[in-house]
């Protein structure tokens, strides 16, 4: 997404946050919660070039934006709370659930200690190949890879070899073009190339997965919280859709076996990687539904509704996005009926 568009959307949080429509939706619509997507948590500003800062936010803003929720009458529930909710037969009081994909390290120590203050239940969705170490975060390691280098190695995949980094404009159109090359890749020519770029530009892509993700032991901490729920994030970050069938179920299937395995229960719920249109559709969702599994969460924006009981391995949730931290704009976030009409035009 460019940044002007980042910009516009912004400026209509402002505008939202201002007017009295928001508050009006949320007062007789039928929308019944929504389910927030979140990645990591972090205290300190991102840096100048952080195309990836809008997977982050701040504890306080975190804070922020549990209480503001609270203060407007929303209750904070487990995922299979809402589950429970969207499938009564009437509306009761409206909901949030919070979803953390990933299971970056600082949701241990920065998101953690938020949600215990206010007793907010969470689903933390995990990739066990990340958790294992041995997965590519590809997206972080272009970032970075592109921060540090004036000029970036891509050999055959440029005309020129090469392309230049040296200015924040330079740098900031370098990583939208490459990540949505890698975006269209199968998937196995997404892994060879993010480890060729790593290895041109020694960057150690394993240290970087260790450096951001818990290890099983820090995960142990989850499995005894009791706000906690795990859930599934396959194994190795793949979008789906780009799978064979027999790849996509295995994908889940294992993540399944491993987390089960290692935590002594077995996860009900899964996310989809990405989460995107085109990451996941109906043949993912037929599968997550084969392989027993209670719910699975898109990235599709939208507020939920009593006819998500029909569609509860296509959930569609709303990110809490990076960008837009301000206080005012937790009214527009809260507003299911904007969300779905986004997630509609998508």
């Amino acid at each position: 997404m460019s940044s002007l568009k980042y910009r516009a959307i912004g400026a209509a949080f402002d505008i939202l946050s201002l007017s009295r429509i928001t508050r009006l939706l949320r007062r007789f619509g039928q929308c019944r919660g929504l389910i927030f997507t979140l990645h990591r948590v972090l205290p300190e500003a991102p840096a100048a070039f952080a195309p990836n800062a809008i997977l982050q936010i701040t504890p306080d803003f975190l804070d922020t934006f549990l209480t503001r929720a609270r203060a407007l009458g929303f209750d904070l529930v487990s995922l299979d709370e809402a589950i429970a909710r969207i499938e009564a037969e009437t509306p009761g009081r409206p909901f949030i659930t919070l979803t953390f994909d990933d299971a970056y390290r600082d949701n241990l120590t920065h998101a953690l200690p938020v949600l215990k203050k206010h007793k907010c239940p969470f689903t933390l969705y995990v990739p066990t190949a990340f958790i294992e170490g041995e997965g590519e975060i590809w997206w972080q390691a272009l970032e970075d890879i592109i921060a540090a280098n004036e000029t970036l190695l891509l050999g055959s995949r440029h005309p020129d070899g090469r392309m230049q980094t040296a200015t924040q404009a330079q740098k900031n159109q370098a990583f939208n073009d490459i990540y949505w090359q890698m975006r269209d890749m199968p998937e196995s020519e997404r892994v060879s190339f993010i480890r060729d770029l790593a290895m041109d530009h020694d960057y150690d892509l394993y240290a970087q997965c260790r450096n951001l993700i818990m290890t099983w032991k820090e995960l142990d901490i989850f499995v005894r919280e009791p706000l906690c729920t795990l859930g599934a994030h396959t194994v190795h970050h793949y979008e789906l859709a780009k799978l064979s069938e027999a790849g996509a179920r295995r994908e889940i299937a294992d993540s399944l076996t491993t987390l089960e395995a290692k935590t002594g229960t077995p996860p009900r719920h899964l996310s989809y990687p990405i989460g995107a249109i085109r990451s996941a559709g109906e043949r993912e969702f037929a599968l997550a539904a084969e392989l027993g599994l209670r719910s699975g969460v898109t990235t599709r924006p939208g507020g939920l509704y009593a006819k998500d009981s029909t569609r509860l391995h296509a959930l569609p949730r709303v990110s809490l996005n990076g960008l837009y931290q301000k206080a005012h704009y937790v009214d527009v976030f809260l507003t299911g009926a904007l969300f779905s009409l986004m997630g509609r035009r998508g």
